[in-house]
């Protein structure tokens, strides 16, 4: 290769280098915080559009089991505003939880769920969960309506080995309290300890 031939090269390079930071640039451009590679599922629907959105699975060669919880992550961004009213997985979760309520989606503002704890949570398994399946999950916008996407369950390592499950629910157990029984003496008897092994009391008959 010539001198000139290395110059050319180097000078095509520098011209593609702002071409390339500027395929990612716009209001979906994504923050100065690390971030993997778009491997989830996207959706845009009335001006609504969900990306990169996918399911943490367990760690390879397991399972999430059945009525356990597992981390759901996404971008929503929304042309003219909107709000997420709900998040749902039919025939994979009983419930998703959106932690924090409704979420507000400003015009052409990104709302990042991407970790690395999930503000969306799939409770209620109703199947084991392992990485490489998928799973149809329906975002309701208050604006947009319902947006249904199928997403992939991605394993708990690689890329998405920083990424953190859901907290384990806290359960709290009250103690209850204990009832006190106080013997029954008949009337005409009184209660005497002695003669008694177990420490229990006798009662012995007074004469009338």
């Amino acid at each position: 290769m010539t001198r000139w031939t290395r110059r050319l090269l180097l000078a095509v390079v520098a011209a593609l280098l702002p071409v390339l930071a500027g395929c990612e640039a716009g209001f979906n451009a994504p923050t100065l915080q690390y971030h993997p590679a778009n491997f989830g599922a996207n959706a845009t629907s009335n001006g609504v559009q969900i990306f990169n959105a996918f399911v943490l699975g367990p760690p390879l060669n397991s399972t999430l089991p059945t009525g356990g919880r597992a981390g759901l992550f996404a971008a929503l961004t929304a042309q003219n505003g909107d709000r997420l009213v709900s998040v749902t997985a039919p025939g994979a979760a009983r419930s998703v939880s959106v932690i924090g309520g409704p979420v507000i989606l400003a015009p052409e503002a990104v709302v990042n769920f991407g970790g690395p704890s999930p503000q969306l949570v799939l409770t209620g398994l109703t199947s084991p969960l392992a990485g490489g399946q998928w799973i149809t999950l329906t975002f309701v916008f208050a604006r947009a309506g319902a947006v249904s996407l199928h997403v992939p369950v991605q394993p708990h390592a690689f890329e998405y080995a920083t990424f953190s499950p859901p907290p384990k629910p806290v359960i709290i157990i009250r103690p209850t309290p204990s009832a006190t029984v106080t013997p029954k003496v008949s009337p005409g008897a009184t209660a005497s300890a002695g003669g008694n092994t177990g420490g229990n009391p006798t009662a012995s008959a007074s004469p009338k």
